[in-house]
């Protein structure tokens, strides 16, 4: 996928491209291209949220999570 891009797009693809050491270890033929598309995509879901439902993440306070326990009598 290749789009035109702001200095600072490119600045992020290329920060991006640097593999982390899982991807490097499974190798990538283009970085730069694989930096783009994770960038685009994160770009997505942090436009709406709902663009990947099963990672959105619920806002919800200690008292709605965690069943209180009673001291000991």
């Amino acid at each position: 996928m290749t789009t035109s891009h702001d200095p600072s797009d490119q600045e992020r693809i290329e920060s991006r491209a640097h593999l982390l050491p899982e991807e490097a270890a499974a190798g990538s033929d283009d970085a730069q291209a694989q930096a783009d598309a994770i960038l685009t995509e994160s770009d997505i879901r942090e436009a709406d949220q709902n663009a990947a439902p099963d990672t959105v993440l619920e806002h919800r306070t200690s008292e709605q999570t965690v069943t209180p326990v009673e001291p000991p009598d």
